[in-house]
């Protein structure tokens, strides 16, 4: 099962209503369980940089089928999974991804934020993968 086009789009409004609780500006991107393009959001004024990292932080997530913040502390130096950010064609593996879960808890999809801050991208992109559970 992956989120639709239609659940994508709620994803991405409530993670942008977020960033703009918060003063920031964000590019959103909301990928399937096989990390392909569902939808891309980039708000007026965010980083062009961030648009591939966005798609990264999501495109982990999905694979992994884990929060990139989980990630985190598993790929610094002498953790068990150091430099697998280089695997995949490139990975992100700091905060910002988040898996977007079903009803029955299945993993449907995930959002990638950048744009701001870890920790803000963390809440922007948490804010937007609620909206589907």
């Amino acid at each position: 099962m992956n989120i639709t086009l239609e659940q994508a789009e709620a994803v991405i409004a409530a993670a942008k209503l977020k960033a703009t609780e918060i003063d920031t500006k964000m590019d959103i991107c909301v990928v399937d369980a096989g990390s392909n393009l569902v939808a891309f959001a980039r708000m007026d004024g965010a980083w062009i940089g961030s648009i591939d990292i966005s798609f990264k932080k999501a495109k982990t997530a999905a694979w992994f089928t884990m929060d990139t913040a989980t990630l985190t502390p598993l790929v610094k130096p002498d953790a068990p999974l150091f430099n697998i950010e280089h695997s995949n064609g490139g990975l992100i593996t700091f905060p910002g991804g988040v898996i977007i879960k079903n009803a029955e808890g299945t993993v449907i999809g995930a959002i990638g934020v950048s744009g701001s801050s870890v920790e803000n991208d963390h809440i922007v992109a948490e804010a937007g993968a609620k909206v589907i559970a």
